[in-house]
């Protein structure tokens, strides 16, 4: 069925996508949703997980229906090779949250040392409480001396030589002794990411239970160490949250004012680019070129990132991004990594659009690269700001299409906003979960995926959930779709339950509470911490859940992982290239419940989905003796 027979509306539910699908088919502009197309028929053995190319005696393809092919060259059966497959998998995700988490401690100890004038500590406040919850002295102390030694013991996390990380402190007692029984307790960051290469490698780990256990460990090791590393040295640089006001679609761009789009999911480089764009002789420069001003606007977990902290319009999701570009308003996309197209240079090009990547470790042929770097941040953000208003001089205005209208958004729920809510304590939420006016809360993240009906399953889930009084959190791509459906301010409270509407309606706030970027998902594992803490139970005790619509990354399938080790039920709109084996696939929707505490379950239908959620949450709350 071509994208014509099967009609625009089937591949968004938005009108704004729909409006640029027509102009991208219009301008002769390829999308995604035309190389999925292109993409038919797509390999079984490799959607099974039973393809290997990890050696030259292979590539080898398992056959799991006939009596050829059982095994591969060197003898991996269908159990090994799938196995294999999924625990790099993750250790890709993990190393990709943790590198992110890297290049933000790189840039809090620069600060820490005083080699750079571009960045500084915002938070104080918050920099002595973490450093003294993990046992630094702080009190007294010269800011730049806590921060020295904040920066080393978090580099500790990351080396070999760590024996357990530093925010396992956070973990409640009896979680905590769960994984060391099971030998999964996380160490080092780097540890285990090299570790579950060197398992994967042939003739070394054969066992597939042994290595996705291991695979649980990595993927915990992104949770507790990377993913919160990124998020509170984040908070430390840029700011801690507070609940603001923002707008979100792509009627965010401006005619009369120079686009630039923030793309990726790192905050050091869109931090600078907005700082820059406030001086006021860039300013001039845009107004002589015939522009009332500058107009950022974020896009993924780096639009995330602005949001939440500054208040930044956010524009699109990972599927929108090559339709922010076929508006024809975009001056300049400037990225750092993660989520980022290829095919964005391309797009780019087909306008007046000028394409800038930043970090020597994505590159991007045919963009222009600026490096930034801790000492030339500031100078590098201008430069490309300047880039941007030399393009509006391009600009084609008959090639330009806005659709819609900003459609208003609450964000920046931080865990110390949510916790200032609630009057500096997270009782009044327990006491709103023991009375049943919030049933439970459930954490909605992750990407878009072409396969899926673009944010149907995020929105309808939500809906569904808010109407049965179970509160929702939200990260990452997720969060574009909640804004665009008029549940990220307290008006959205008329869609939910009586009981989570008389919440919201008191505290002000909406029904989905949106927490931050996908290394953000570190604040909803801390937040579930705190809760089990404060009932003296494990976190498999708590009403809550996770969910991954509509998810396509290797990030997504680490972050699921460790939602799952900390007792988290996990909901996924799409499996992962696990089914040929039926001990990994056993293991993932039925086994680790009696090892763990949690699994997963598989679905793609939203409003299924939410009756399996829901009887979740009902089961975890009969056995704390509440009602249902």
């Amino acid at each position: 069925m071509t994208k014509e027979q099967q009609g625009l509306e089937n591949l968004s539910i938005w009108n704004d996508a729909a409006s640029m699908l027509a102009k991208a088919k219009k301008d002769g502009v390829e999308t995604v949703w035309d190389r999925l197309h292109e993409q038919r028929n797509e390999c079984a053995f490799c959607a099974q997980g039973l393809s290997c190319s990890k050696c030259v005696m292979g590539p080898c393809r398992i056959n799991m229906k006939g009596d050829k092919r059982q095994h591969g060259v060197c003898g991996a059966d269908a159990d090994l090779t799938v196995a294999r497959n999924f625990g790099r998998f993750v250790a890709a995700g993990a190393a990709s949250h943790s590198d992110h988490g890297r290049d933000v401690l790189d840039t809090f100890a620069a600060v820490a040392e005083g080699k750079t004038k571009d960045f500084q500590i915002r938070d104080e406040a918050k920099l002595r409480r973490i450093a003294s919850e993990l046992g630094l002295a702080s009190e007294g102390q010269p800011i730049d001396a806590v921060a020295r030694a904040l920066a080393d013991k978090f580099y500790q996390d990351y080396s070999s030589r760590s024996e357990r990380l530093s925010f396992l402190s956070r973990v409640p007692e009896k979680r905590r002794t769960r994984w060391a029984e099971l030998g999964v307790t996380p160490r080092g960051i780097d540890r285990e990411v090299v570790e579950m290469m060197h398992r994967t490698h042939m003739g070394v780990d054969c066992d597939a239970t042994n290595i996705c256990l291991h695979a649980v460990r990595t993927a915990l090791a992104d949770g507790w160490g990377g993913s919160m590393i990124a998020t509170e040295l984040s908070d430390i640089l840029f700011g801690t949250p507070r609940p603001t006001a923002s707008k979100v679609n792509l009627g965010v761009l401006r005619k009369d004012m120079v686009n630039v789009l923030v793309h990726g999911h790192s905050p050091v480089v869109s931090e600078t680019i907005l700082a820059a764009a406030k001086d006021q002789d860039i300013l001039a420069e845009a107004a002589k070129a015939g522009a009332i001003g500058i107009n950022i606007a974020g896009l993924c977990c780096t639009g995330n990132e602005v949001l939440m902290r500054q208040g930044i319009p956010l524009a699109g999701n990972h599927l929108m991004t090559e339709l922010a570009l076929i508006t024809g308003a975009v001056e300049l996309m400037v990225v750092d990594y993660q989520c980022i197209m290829p095919s964005l240079v391309r797009i780019a090009a087909c306008y007046h659009t000028r394409f800038v990547s930043t970090q020597d470790k994505a590159k991007f042929p045919g963009a222009t690269h600026v490096p930034f770097t801790h000492e030339n941040a500031r100078d590098k953000a201008r430069e490309v700001l300047r880039m941007a208003i030399e393009a509006y001089t391009k600009r084609k205005p008959e090639r330009v299409e806005i659709p819609g209208q900003p459609v208003d958004i609450m964000t920046g729920f931080s865990n110390e906003a949510v916790l200032e809510a609630l009057g500096g304590t997270p009782q009044p939420l327990i006491d709103a979960i023991k009375a049943g006016s919030v049933r439970g809360v459930v954490g909605i993240v992750g990407c878009n995926n072409p396969k899926l009906t673009h944010d149907y399953c995020h929105t309808n889930l939500a809906k569904e959930l808010i109407k049965r009084d179970i509160l929702v959190v939200v990260t990452g791509c997720a969060t574009v779709a909640m804004g665009k459906a008029g549940l990220l301010t307290p008006a959205g409270a008329e869609q939910a339950g009586q009981g989570l509407a008389s919440v919201c309606k008191a505290l002000g706030i909406p029904p989905v509470l949106h927490v931050g970027s996908c290394v953000d998902n570190a604040r909803i594992l801390h937040l579930c911490a705190i809760l089990a803490n404060a009932l003296g139970v494990d976190m498999s005790d708590l009403p809550v859940a996770a969910s991954a619509p509509e998810w396509y990354s290797e990030k997504a399938a680490a972050i699921g992982l460790y939602a799952v080790a900390c007792g988290i039920y996990t909901h996924l709109g799409l499996p992962p290239h696990i089914t040929g084996s039926k001990t990994v696939t056993d293991l993932a929707l039925n086994g680790l419940e009696d090892v763990i505490g949690a699994s997963f379950a598989v679905e793609p239908d939203p409003f299924k989905a939410a009756e399996l959620i829901d009887k979740r949450i009902s089961t975890k709350r009969t056995a704390l003796g509440l009602t249902p």
